[in-house]
């Protein structure tokens, strides 16, 4: 109880910052958006959705989920939620109702930005104009789509964070380990999930051939062979700066999207991403490459 209120103790002094403060919590908030890929989910980019009113159809292999309106409007979006209710979403994967969220809201990864990261996230959400767009439900198959079991997923999958730093680690491969691990949630992606729809540890990274959307998403282990230990460190960089890889071709779907806004990420926390993603467990896992019927996050 102790460490809850001081957390939401800490997050409440961004409300109470001077004006060129709160300025800079919106600044840093806007990159670590960018860092998460700018939550493309949230933005219905293939009907020209407006940004993160929702709507967005994410098919996968329990059914279609529509992602919410997430902008400031009152009627269909946050615009009632205080800033622990977001922390408690992003965290827990509760809404502020109790209810709780389904994982194809990628909590599980979320729960691992610090409190301040995720009060600065929160300034910057905040300044995004208010749509009005009410919410779809999803459609999704039995069991799957009953609401009263999530609590048993979160309580099987979910690692409540934040992240701690590993002492025996370097401040680049801890930095990069965050931001691969939580911000950028890089694993609900390209990590195989078992038949709950948990990530499998095991096989972190190591890609999978039903990834959302019905697309394959690659392994990015450092196995020299079917992951990108092959690569150089300027090819990692090019893809996520660029999009651009090794062969000359390019990324396309999701990671295409997400790319618009890797591409702001500062040389460091490139080097950091890099650094983290040579550390991680080489696993043999050959993935062979399709493209979905819409779009997906496979470095295709």
């Amino acid at each position: 109880m102790l460490v809850t209120s001081l957390r939401f103790a800490c997050l409440a002094l961004v409300l109470s910052m001077p004006a060129t403060v709160r300025a800079q919590s919106v600044e840093r908030g806007q990159y670590l958006f960018q860092v998460s890929g700018g939550c493309s989910c949230h933005t219905d980019v293939k009907n020209q959705g407006a940004l993160m009113a929702g709507g967005r159809a994410l098919a996968t292999p329990f059914g279609t989920f529509y992602s919410p309106n997430v902008t400031p409007d009152r009627d269909t979006g946050l615009g009632t939620w205080a800033q622990d209710d977001f922390v408690r979403a992003m965290r827990d994967g509760e809404a502020p109702d109790g209810r709780h969220l389904f994982p194809a809201f990628p909590f599980a990864s979320f729960t691992g930005m610090t409190d301040p990261d995720l009060a600065d996230l929160w300034a910057y959400l905040r300044t995004i104009p208010a749509i009005a767009a009410p919410n779809r439900d999803h459609e999704l198959d039995a069991p799957f789509g009953w609401r009263f079991l999530l609590p048993l997923w979160t309580s099987l999958y979910l690692e409540q964070g934040p992240l701690i730093d590993d002492p025996e680690r370097s401040a680049s491969w801890n930095r990069g380990r965050y931001l691969v691990e939580a911000l950028a949630h890089c694993g609900e992606c390209h990590t195989p999930r078992d038949l709950l729809g948990g990530m499998d540890r095991d096989r972190w990274l190591a890609g999978t051939a039903d990834g959302p959307e019905g697309g394959s998403v690659p392994n990015i282990t450092p196995d020299p062979e079917t992951g990108i230990g092959a690569w150089s460190d300027d090819a990692i960089r090019r893809v996520l700066r660029s999009g651009m890889l090794p062969d000359g071709d390019f990324v396309g779907g999701a990671m295409a999207e997400a790319g618009e806004s890797f591409r702001h990420l500062t040389d460091a926390d490139l080097d950091a991403i890099v650094t983290y993603l040579r550390g991680v467990p080489a696993i043999v896992n050959q993935v062979t490459t399709t493209k979905p019927a819409a779009s997906s996050s496979a470095w295709e």
